[in-house]
């Protein structure tokens, strides 16, 4: 990215909703758009040390950068991966030049959007992770480590400008892996397996808007699953349990995010192991427009089902109710 003084564009976290709220793009890119600029805003928040009411964004605010957020999402969407892993983040080091001037690498909005997320800084000199990047990987990948077992299908580059001791360059590698790569055998022969953490936490002094607001950020943090449950708790008081689902990987962080969004003085964990069907995702194209399927199939059993969203915009855009889009599919593809 380059740093141009006097020629950034300063714009706030509401103007910023209305550009992506005004794009012509599906629903849930938009909203992926939103929780990467949430994101962004959280973490100049916390440098600034004011309400994210009161943030301008400089570099990451321009129309540019606002491009390259949502062709990100519009990817992603396209792309509709399983599962997302990252290598470790190469920050690079010394100091950068931006709106607020010379600051160190990583810059303080991308330190603490790379927080619990493995990251070096090398030997490098130069700005090699941006907050805007800093923010996409955090919304988006589920864990960060070495290339898992995979059959890689495709591979793609993306060429920075600037010059650097080793190639400048980002590399994204697509494929099927392990679990799903013996697709051309027994269905029911793999072991279809896999460990999940369950986390959860009694909560008897906290609003509905306030538990609404914690399942919501984990959520968008990449847990598994989220869900409340009444109970009743000492003193007769009535509570609600909030519980979600993990990677272990993803333990220390949404552990984290329990003490953040809620009350709790403590949070109970438990590994469990998985039976799980196979999934895959198909495109197709109608004269409504794209529409993703998914399937799943093992254990002597094979389903598919419209994804959500993407029948949610046809109904919306057509003003047709839900089950009428679903039937309209189902026989224009003879499901």
């Amino acid at each position: 990215h380059a740093h141009q003084h006097g020629e950034h564009e300063h714009s706030s976290l509401g103007s910023i909703t209305e550009i992506i709220q005004a794009l012509a793009l599906p629903e849930q890119v938009r909203q992926d758009m939103q929780a990467v600029y949430a994101l962004i805003a959280e973490a100049e928040s916390h440098a600034h040390g004011c309400p994210v009411e009161q943030i301008h964004f400089h570099e990451v605010g321009t129309m540019d950068a606002v491009a390259d957020i949502a062709a990100v999402c519009l990817l992603i969407r396209e792309l509709a991966p399983e599962r997302i892993v990252a290598s470790p983040i190469h920050t690079g080091c010394g100091q950068v030049h931006c709106a607020h001037g010379i600051l160190p690498v990583p810059a303080p909005a991308t330190a603490y959007l790379l927080r619990g997320i493995p990251s070096y800084g090398g030997q490098i000199r130069g700005e090699l992770c941006t907050p805007t990047g800093a923010a996409l990987l955090r919304h988006f990948a589920q864990s960060f480590g070495p290339q898992p077992l995979m059959a890689v299908e495709k591979i793609g580059y993306g060429m920075g400008h600037k010059d650097f001791a080793q190639a400048n360059c980002l590399r994204a590698m697509l494929g099927q892996s392990a679990e799903f790569a013996s697709e051309a055998g027994d269905s029911d022969s793999a072991d279809d397996s896999d460990c999940v953490i369950e986390l959860s936490s009694n909560l008897d002094d906290m609003t509905p808007e306030e538990i609404s607001f914690a399942t919501e950020r984990l959520g968008e943090a990449g847990a598994l699953d989220v869900w409340t449950a009444n109970i009743g708790m000492k003193k007769n008081r009535p509570g609600v349990m909030l519980s979600c689902l993990c990677r272990k990987e993803q333990r220390e962080e949404m552990t984290r995010l329990f003490f953040l969004h809620t009350s709790t003085l403590g949070v109970r964990e438990t590994e469990h192991k998985r039976s799980v069907l196979r999934r895959s995702l198909d495109t197709l194209d109608s004269s409504y427009g794209s529409v993703r399927l998914k399937k799943a199939s093992g254990w002597q059993v094979s389903r598919d089902k419209w994804e959500y969203e993407d029948i949610a915009e046809i109904a919306r855009r057509h003003s047709m109710p839900l089950r009428q889009v679903q039937k309209l599919l189902d026989e224009l593809f003879a499901r």
